[in-house]
This record gives structure tokens, sequence and C-alpha cells, in this order.
């Protein structure tokens, strides 16, 4: 998924000669902190609500090109590099930028955070787990046959290091919810399961039984 892929098209861009309350009624109509300006079709940088309410001094955006944000985007770039890059910046729209350094469009936060969850696969059922191991221990290879084992799949998979630790966390997520047959495979094999999200089977016998009790009280 590329930044040119995820532009919000329904956002505006400011002008230098846009008045200083014309640029805060902009912002607030897009529920929006930060607006791309552009002169003569050039993307000048990103202009905050917060230089446009305290500015004193100044009548139009241009009289404020001080106070913009240069940062920007190319488009082939990889939304998770757009994600980053916001997230490091505290802005809320970031400029795309084509390979001629034309302003094609902004991603906004919310359309980053959106996508990340598609990219997660958020809104799929699934089982959920977080192990913990040393680095030198994790093999995606054996954790997915353990998986398949028994008759699931990792539908998903993502690493970090610790950082009080230094252990590697692995989180992956399954492709079906009841998670009790991979847990016990997990833990036979000596994986430090640190959490894990689902049914578990013992629950759903329980359920059954106590069901079945109900229902033979009733008769």
């Amino acid at each position: 998924m590329l930044a040119s892929e995820i532009i919000q098209p329904s956002i505006p861009v400011l002008h230098y000669n846009d008045t200083i309350n014309d640029a805060i009624d902009l912002l607030q109509q897009n529920n929006i902190d930060h607006l791309a300006v552009l002169n003569k079709d050039n993307c000048e940088g990103l202009l905050s609500m917060d230089e446009l309410l305290s500015a004193e001094d100044a009548d139009v955006v241009g009289d404020l090109s001080g106070k913009f944000l240069h940062i920007s985007i190319q488009h082939d770039q990889h939304f998770l590099t757009a994600l980053k890059m916001i997230s490091e910046a505290g802005i809320t729209a970031l400029p795309v930028l084509s390979q001629n350094k034309e302003y094609i469009g902004v991603v906004t936060h919310s359309t980053l955070v959106q996508n990340l969850g598609t990219f997660l696969s958020t809104d799929v059922p699934g089982g959920l787990f977080v192990l913990e191991m040393e680095k030198h221990k994790f093999s995606i290879g054996e954790l997915c046959r353990l998986v398949e084992t028994n008759d699931a799949f990792v539908t998903q998979i993502n690493t970090y290091i610790e950082h009080i630790s230094g252990l590697l966390i692995v989180t992956f997520k399954i492709n079906k919810t009841e998670v009790s047959d991979v847990l016990a495979t997990l833990q036979r094999f000596d994986y430090n399961v640190r959490y894990y999200f689902g049914e578990e089977l013992f629950e759903n016998d329980l359920r059954a039984n106590y069901d079945n009790l109900m229902a033979y009280l009733n008769v």
C-alpha cells in the first residue's frame, strides 16, 4: 500500500493569499490541525492551527511562511513510512509529492490509522497470541508449522524488541477464534506465551454442559 493510494482527495489546501481567518475556518471545517500550503502549485510546507491562532501581525497565510513545516513524502513510499513520519512529527496531515516534486495531495492521520487496521487484519476474526523470547530463538517457519499442526494458519505476525528486557515480542493472529489447541502446542514446545486472546475449548465445553443441565432440569 503506497502513499499515493491513500490520498484524501477531499482535504483542501491553503494558498499564500488566503486570509488568516479563512485558513482557520478551513481547518475547522475539515476537523484537521494541519494543511498544505501551495504557492503557484508548489507545496511550500504545512501550516498548523496553532500558528494561525497565534498569528498577530499577519493578514494572509503567506505572512507566516517562516512558520511552515517542511515535511513531505514521495508518492511511491510505503504507507508505513508515512505513518512513521506523521507520528514522529506530531502532525495530522502529510503532503504527498510526485517524482517531479509536484503536489499530489495529502494523507491524514485518521486515514493512516484506518489503513493500518486493514493492514493488521483487525476486522477479521481470529485468535491472538503474544510471545516473548530471545531473538536468536525466533523462527517464523517453526511457528507457522506448529500452528498448522492444529488445522489453523497464521494470518498476521509482527515483532519488536522490548526496550527494558531486550526480549523479542512476537504477536501473531490465527484464522480461528478457538485457541486452546494452539496454546497447548506452543506450551508443549516451551514457548513463553505472555498473552493470548480468543475462545478456549474447555470454556465452550463448560457452557455446553451447563446448557444441557439446564435443559434437563426444565424437562
